[in-house]
């Protein structure tokens, strides 16, 4: 895949999507400039994380969050206002929402994925790949019978990538939808280790596996079809 810069000119057309990538491994004074952009809320709950480095990943998010959408709103960063979702799922406050925006973020160890579109409900995952011990035992326990079928009959080198297939392209549709991942169980994914993956019984939706960095994968679920993805590097 190919990351752009973005252009000065940066517009987003109603059949279009937008994914950012983003590298959440910043100067200081970078994250001095996001931590001042957050609301007292963010920055309490970046203070929560034991780790340092948790807690920088997740200002970086949050701050590249919020200059993103300021591009789109034609606003500041600091005026980007948040409401949550039962589950938690941020999205544009309700002075905001007239805009028709729509955004979802996902992070995994220094990197992090923003999508963005017009008034289609869209989601998206990334995980790193890391050695799972108990693979086949999780896909059992979270999978279809017939999905826990595929990746068991894979050889090892296979299990694991295919398990985490499944699982960012599952997780891409539920954080659109904002369902937990209670019903991870009820989302059907056909995919194989040489063939792209597809929502089975779903045919309003669109699933797009990305490629954002070497040893990661990543899925975007956007309601709807006919539209055209840009991607951009942060």
């Amino acid at each position: 895949m190919n990351w752009l810069p973005a252009p000065t000119d940066l517009s987003l057309l109603p059949d279009e999507v937008h994914v950012w990538r983003i590298h959440l491994e910043i100067t200081e004074s970078q994250l001095e400039e996001f931590a001042a952009t957050l609301s007292s809320d963010e920055l309490t709950r970046a203070n929560r994380f034991y780790f340092p480095e948790h807690r920088k990943r997740f200002i970086a998010g949050r701050g590249s969050l919020r200059s993103i959408l300021c591009g789109y709103l034609g606003i500041g960063a600091q005026q980007v206002k948040f409401d949550y979702q039962p589950r938690g799922k941020p999205v544009l406050a309700e002075g905001l929402q007239h805009s028709g925006l729509l955004f979802n973020l996902s992070h995994s160890q220094n990197l992090a994925l923003c999508a963005v579109n017009y008034h289609r409900l869209i989601g998206v995952d990334l995980e790193y790949l890391r050695d799972i011990s108990d693979v086949e035992a999780l896909a059992k326990r979270f999978f279809l019978p017939q999905e826990y079928d595929v990746v068991r009959s894979l050889p090892e080198n296979q299990k694991q990538k295919t398990f985490s297939r499944y699982w960012t392209c599952k997780e891409a549709y539920l954080k659109a939808t904002g369902d937990g991942i209670s019903q991870l169980e009820q989302i059907e994914i056909a995919l194989t280790p040489t063939e792209p993956a597809r929502l089975k019984t779903l045919p309003d939706w669109s699933l797009l596996e990305l490629v954002p960095d070497h040893n990661y994968v990543a899925a975007l679920a956007v309601a709807g079809c006919g539209w055209q993805l840009k991607c951009w590097q942060y």
